[in-house]
Formats: structure tokens, C-alpha cells, sequence
């Protein structure tokens, strides 16, 4: 068994973009790192990266395997991983963790798996995406089952902190119940909305402003990977889907009677799950105004309102981009601190900014 200090060699089963992005993490910390891929050509690319060394069976065993394969697969190869490598560690970054922990229940050696979870990512896929980078500052799920050896999780635990990730203990079963809240049921919902708008008459759509892409950003993406994901997290997603489809029946129900008082319900509660989203990083949330400004469709006009902005000495804690349809511009809107909102527009108007209220 390995102790809690994670010195390598690190086996990364799955070269995609978070295979290879831990691998360029652990790399960027001197650690030794041997990649495995089924695709020659994610394998050839995360190693030109820097990313580690394909395997050729000559290598020392590792400390520690991290299984990075798509959802389906698991299971299976968290189980051959812990066959092959008799004092290793094994880890995985699947999405979800009761599946696999359920195929990797009855082996002998359960007690050297510890699941994981990093919540980051792109839209992208692959390791050309990839980056050392990619977790710094993000929630990494650490989901040790009731028989997982204390040395295995600490081990984790030092994964997750070399990469700059904050770590957060599950048990896979709530995990998976946090991961269909916060992300499955989110994107379901996402591709529904969006689907409406797929048959939607070509004027209507001309409409769309910045908060229909904002619900449906996250449809966009590549359904490949959420074919597996979903069925292997039904129980969780289907609890909440009944949930919502009673939410729903009491919404139209409202619509139907004009009922205010139970219309205003439904608004308030959306507004209250909104509060209940951590703040930045992790505290409470703060009240946050925009600032709404036109830019210009031209070079070094956003730069230069990012300038004027931090001359101003606010702070921007978020911001979204939308194009403007009524001019030849983009309108920019900038997140502070309520505090912040009056002499933000007061400076930005005092360099010449158009801003809308």
C-alpha cells in the first residue's frame, strides 16, 4: 500500500482533456507520469504536450493510476487497474460514483480505490484542449467508499492539491446526488429550453437576447459524453425531474387562474435557489449590480474599456458580452459589487462610454 505522499510515477489511463490535463499538472511539479490511451492519436498528443510518457512495459509500477475513460467503461477498468498493479492506488475523475464503485465493490483489493470528481472542463474535448491549469481553483470531489484505506484517500488528497484544486469529501452517493442537481438535471433542463428554439420561426429568434443564451450555453455542447452520463446517474436525475415536473404542474396551474399569489411563489423560489449558489470563492453571496456598456465593433475597444474600468478602481466580478442589434457594437455587461455601481457609471461616462440602464 502506498503512503500518503505522492511521489510518483503517476499512471493516467484516458488521455483526453482531463487525463491529459493532470498529467500536465504533475508534470509542472516534477513528478514522473505514464499515460495509457486506447487512441494512438490522443496518446501522441498528450505526450508531445509534455503531458507524460506512453507506457511501453518497461516502466516502474506506479503509486498512483488515474482512470480517465469515458463512463461507460469505468467500472471495468478501475477493476483491471487494481489487478494489474498490486500496491497502487487507484483513483478515477468519472461524473459519477456509485456506478463504478458498484462494479468495484467485490474485488479484494476495493480498499486502494478512492473516487474523484474534478468539477472543470470545457466544451472542448480531447487533449489539444488540455491545460496545467485547467483545476486551479476549482472543486475536486473526493469520494472514498466505507472501506477505503485512509492511506488511499490521503493519497487523493495530495492529487487534487498538486493540480491547485480545492478539495471537497463526498460519499458517492451523495455525490451523485449533488452532480444531478448542480450539473445533469441543469443541462436537461438547458437542452429542453433549447430545443424550442430549434423549430422556432426565423423572426422570433431575431428576439434572442442575453438570457435565452444564457439558459441555453450549456445545450450546446456534445451530447456524446451525455449519453453515458445520464443513464449512469437515472436514480438521482429522475428524483428531480419528478420534482420539477410537480413544479411545472403548479406553474401552469398558476398561469392558467391567474393566480399571482402562487405565480409569485414560483418566481420567488427561483430567485432564492439563485442566493443559495456559493459566492465567490465559496463565501457568501454579496449583492452585485451591472453596469451596462455599449462597445464599439471595433479593435482595442474592449481592451481599452477593461483599462478604463481598473483606472476606476472597481472591481468586476463578472462579465457577459452580447451583441447589440440596434447598433454596430457589442453590449457589455460588467458585475460589482451594488456598493460599486453609481461611481463605476460615473467614471465610465466621464471617458466618453454610452451606458444603458
Amino acid at each position: 500500500m502506498a503512503d500518503g505522499a505522492l511521489v510518483g510515477p503517476v499512471r493516467i489511463i484516458g488521455a483526453g482533456l482531463l487525463g491529459a490535463s493532470i498529467g500536465l499538472a504533475l508534470r509542472a511539479r516534477g513528478l514522473d507520469v505514464q499515460l495509457e490511451d486506447l487512441n494512438p492519436d490522443n496518446l501522441r498528443t498528450a505526450s508531445g504536450l509534455g503531458a507524460g510518457v506512453p507506457v511501453t512495459g518497461a516502466e516502474s509500477e506506479p503509486q498512483l493510476v488515474v482512470v480517465a475513460v469515458p463512463p461507460d467503461h469505468l467500472g471495468d477498468v478501475i477493476v483491471t487497474a487494481l489487478q494489474t498493479h498490486a500496491t497502487a492506488v487507484v483513483t478515477d475523475v468519472g461524473s459519477v460514483k456509485s456506478g463504478p464503485l458498484g462494479t468495484v465493490a467485490g474485488h479484494a483489493a476495493v480498499e486502494r480505490y478512492c473516487g474523484s470528481h474534478p468539477m472543470a472542463g470545457t466544451q472542448h474535448s480531447g487533449p489539444l484542449t488540455a491545460s496545467a491549469s485547467l483545476f486551479e481553483g476549482r472543486p475536486w470531489a473526493i469520494t472514498p467508499h466505507a472501506t477505503t484505506a485512509a492511506t488511499a484517500r490521503a493519497l487523493v488528497e495530495e492529487l487534487v492539491a498538486l493540480t491547485g484544486a480545492m478539495p471537497l469529501a463526498f460519499d458517492p452517493e451523495d455525490h451523485d446526488r449533488a452532480v444531478a442537481r448542480t450539473s445533469h438535471v441543469p443541462h436537461l433542463m438547458s437542452a429542453l429550453v433549447a430545443g424550442r428554439l430549434a423549430e422556432a420561426p426565423e423572426g422570433h429568434l431575431s428576439l434572442s437576447g442575453p438570457g435565452v443564451r444564457d439558459v441555453t450555453r450549456v445545450a450546446g455542447t456534445d451530447p456524446g459524453m451525455w449519453l453515458q452520463i445520464v443513464p449512469a446517474n437515472a436514480p438521482a436525475i429522475l428524483e428531480l425531474l419528478g420534482q420539477i415536473r410537480a413544479d411545472l404542474d403548479l406553474l401552469e396551474a398558476a398561469i392558467r387562474s391567474d393566480d399571482r399569489d402562487a405565480l409569485q411563489e414560483v418566481l420567488a423560489n427561483g430567485v432564492a435557489g439563485t442566493r443559495a449558489i456559493p459566492g465567490k470563492h465559496g463565501g457568501p453571496v454579496r449583492p452585485m449590480g451591472s453596469v451596462f456598456v455599449h462597445v464599439p465593433d471595433h479593435p482595442g475597444e474592449l481592451a481599452r474599456l477593461f483599462v478604463d474600468v481598473g483606472d476606476a478602481g472597481v472591481n468586476v466580478e463578472d462579465v457577459r458580452i452580447d451583441h447589440d442589434p440596434a447598433r454596430a457594437g457589442g453590449q457589455v455587461e460588467l458585475v460589482v459589487e451594488v456598493a460599486r455601481v453609481e461611481s463605476l457609471i460615473a467614471s465610465l461616462e466621464a471617458r466618453g462610454w454610452a451606458l444603458h440602464q
